[in-house]
């Protein structure tokens, strides 16, 4: 593990926020200064972040132009039980108020966030395009006193063209109002509370991820929807333009630059991009194809250009040997085995401290030896998609669930009110169509242990007309907890048994999976959230949590090659909060098993599932 990096001195704080507050064009006297809280827990790279680069990376990897301008950093701000009139402190965006990095550490219902901007100059004559990576759970944006977007739900990115409302002179205001109940509100919410403990965990209420803002052309690229046919060797690539109709040429180029690949088309419609002798996408070889995109006049000039990239794989379920459906990646079959990841973390709540930081828990996945993360009932920020494209990482993608109350009995839950439901759907709908192109990703997850679920053979089959490229796993844990009766929807038997593994039955036309199985902890003191340690099992020592994972290893190979099991998922990467269940602390300061042993033994188990 890296050492952990020195704190900065009071002084140095002070004087950067001072900074970059006459940068914003905001007073130096506006409110407290700010300074970030100590969380009760830092990661190596909690005191890199601060006014000047708080998560300063270009944050759409897939639709990417040279011209941006980040709107992290110092924000001011107020929060309170109603909504606030004016801003009387200031807040680090876009890390949650609840978090240390926010500086501000508590949640509030509503929450006022302003600052101000400046055009550059050079865009004068393109249209301004404002977007929000996530604002949680709903949003007004208002530029110079008009409303640009309402948004609602609190794990999609939206976008407002602000053109119009800007003002003569170089300053403009933004202000976003913000309204976030966590678990009182008929919103997906995942598993934040604001009665957080054991499972359930503090919420990230407001600005999480990146704001940004980029100059477009009148007509432009707003989209590209790509989906991999490994089959027939082609990207099928879908421009979204509006109503523009000019032509799109797309261009193909392997890694090293040279093309392989070119085709034109009308805007707004499907192109198949034939790719001559494509080398496939898979977690021992993530091969990226670059993209560049261009929207053309009559004359064939550019109007507007984008670049982006995309793997060549496909996933489906298969026949083996004998006759079980296994889930197969690019034909083949392979068996998929990686942690529970709930991409939490202690200074930053839903945000990641850094890109770095971002990155490493893939990272850590892949040197413990697993080909895929479920990321559990959480959208994260498209950089992270980007790492396990880039890195080669299977990604089973759940939907944030919707609240329930998990201390009553299974079965006590009543329905989701139809509110609700039609929240679930619309984020359901607006989370696939904006991951659909990752890479990555080869199942989709809309319920978990039965969470708020409802019409889940209908769930299964919204989400299957809305992408039909990938698998679903319509209910994960349909034996247990909060879950209705088995629908039999979708292509996999998700089974959840603690600490396992479980041994569900292979039955046509489904593969199955042990979903969740697991959960060994280890108390690592001067490594732990406030609060009553948990786990499913106890271990008291890091040799005796190897061994018992070793074991627990040794039968779910067993299970795998007598049964054919496709797929197994261990809880979890890291400790959550007051979950100890994780290979790394919640600080990611310490991995508490023996690397090698379970390396080992996590390559046993999908060599055994791999025939």
């Amino acid at each position: 593990m890296r050492p952990h990096p020195s704190v900065p001195s009071r002084l140095t704080v002070l004087l950067t926020s001072c900074l970059a507050l006459v940068a914003l064009g905001l007073p130096a006297h506006a409110g407290p200064a700010w300074e970030p809280k100590e969380p009760p827990l830092t990661t190596p790279w909690t005191a890199e972040v601060g006014p000047d680069n708080a998560l300063p990376e270009y944050p759409r990897p897939q639709l990417v132009r040279p011209r941006w301008q980040n709107l992290n950093g110092l924000w001011e701000y107020a929060g309170a039980a109603e909504p606030p009139q004016a801003p009387t402190e200031q807040i680090l965006v876009p890390y949650p108020p609840e978090s240390g990095l926010s500086g501000v550490q508590r949640h509030d219902d509503h929450m006022l966030y302003r600052r101000e901007f400046a055009v550059p100059p050079d865009w004068a004559g393109q249209r301004l395009l404002l977007h929000f990576g996530a604002v949680d759970q709903r949003a007004e944006v208002v530029v110079n006193g008009v409303t640009v977007a309402v948004h609602e739900g609190g794990y999609t990115a939206f976008s407002a063209d602000i053109t119009t409302a800007l003002k003569p002179g170089a300053r403009q205001e933004l202000v976003v109002r913000a309204e976030d109940r966590n678990d009182a509100a008929p919103y997906p919410v995942g598993k934040q509370r604001n009665a957080p403990g054991g499972i359930l965990y503090t919420g990230a209420s407001g600005i999480w991820q990146t704001v940004w803002m980029e100059p477009v052309p009148e007509e432009h690229l707003s989209a590209l929807d790509i989906t991999p046919d490994a089959a027939t060797g082609t990207f099928a690539i879908t421009p979204r333009t509006g109503n523009s109709d000019k032509q799109v040429e797309v261009v193909v180029s392997d890694r090293d630059g040279a093309e392989v690949a070119r085709q034109t088309g009308p805007a707004g419609q499907q192109m198949r991009v034939a790719v001559p002798q494509p080398r496939l996408w898979s977690p021992s070889d993530p091969h990226l194809y670059d993209l560049r995109v261009r929207l053309l006049d009559a004359a064939g000039a550019t109007v507007d250009e984008v670049t982006s990239y995309a793997g060549m794989r496909s996933v489906a379920l298969v026949g083996d040997d004998q006759g079980r459906p296994r889930i197969a990646l690019n034909g083949r079959i392979l068996f998929q085995h990686g942690p529970l990841d709930q991409g939490y973390w202690p200074d930053g709540i839903y945000t990641a401290p850094t890109d770095e930081a971002l990155r490493f828990d893939i990272e850590a996945a892949q040197r413990l030896g697993f080909n895929m993360i479920r990321k559990h009932v959480k959208v994260e920020p498209a950089r992270w998609y980007y790492w396990a494209d880039r890195l080669g990482l299977l990604v089973w993608q759940d939907m944030p669930s919707l609240p329930i109350d998990l201390a009553d009995p299974p079965g006590s839950n009543p329905p989701p009110s139809e509110e609700a439901r039609a929240h679930f759907r619309t984020e359901l709908t607006e989370m696939v169509d904006q991951l659909r192109s990752v890479t990555s990703i080869v199942a989709w997850v809309p319920f978990n242990e039965g969470w708020g679920e409802f019409d889940t053979a209908e769930i299964a089959a919204q989400v299957r007309r809305a992408d039909p490229s990938r698998l679903v796993d319509a209910n994960s844990g349909v034996n247990c907890c909060y879950s209705l009766p088995d629908s039999g929807a979708g292509d996999i038997y998700d089974d959840h048994t603690y600490v396992g593994p479980g041994k569900p039955a292979v039955t046509a036309p489904r593969a199955s999976v042990d979903g969740e199985y697991g959960g060994l902890g280890l108390v690592e003191q001067g490594h732990l959230w406030p609060g009553q340690p948990q786990a499913y099992e106890m271990t008291d020592s890091r040799e005796h949590l190897t061994r018992r994972y070793t074991e627990v290893s040794r039968e779910l190979a067993d299970v795998v090659r007598a049964s054919g099991l496709s797929a197994a998922i261990y809880t979890q990467t890291t400790d959550v909060e007051n979950e100890v269940n994780g290979f790394f602390t919640y600080d990611r300061q310490i991995l508490k098993p023996d690397l090698a042993a379970v390396r080992e033994h996590n390559l046993a188990v999908i060599d055994a599932g791999s025939p």
